[in-house]
């Protein structure tokens, strides 16, 4: 499994609790913490439809959708953390 964790600086929402995403063999499941847990949504590899990349100057944001028409964004990964989930999901 593969664990990757929002920065604190990259987005107003993160500061306090960061969006998390971790990747298994077979789902891929994003967190995004409240203030008392997290709220999660679980993914199976085989439901993604497609896995895209918002840019910005330091920071990047995850867009994952499914077959289904869920859609999930994760704010604020390093670009590096961004490129590595993306190059994992595609």
């Amino acid at each position: 499994m593969r664990s990757f964790t929002a920065h604190r600086l990259s987005a107003s929402e993160n500061v306090l609790f960061p969006d998390k995403i971790d990747i298994t063999g077979s789902h891929v499941i994003y967190y995004k913490a409240t203030i008392i847990g997290y709220q999660s949504s679980i993914i199976a590899r085989s439901n993604i439809a497609s896995v895209s990349i918002l840019s910005r100057i330091f920071f990047a944001d995850v867009i994952i959708e499914t077959w289904g028409g869920k859609r999930v964004v994760g704010m604020g990964f390093l670009k590096n953390d961004a490129k590595t989930i993306l190059r994992m999901l595609s």
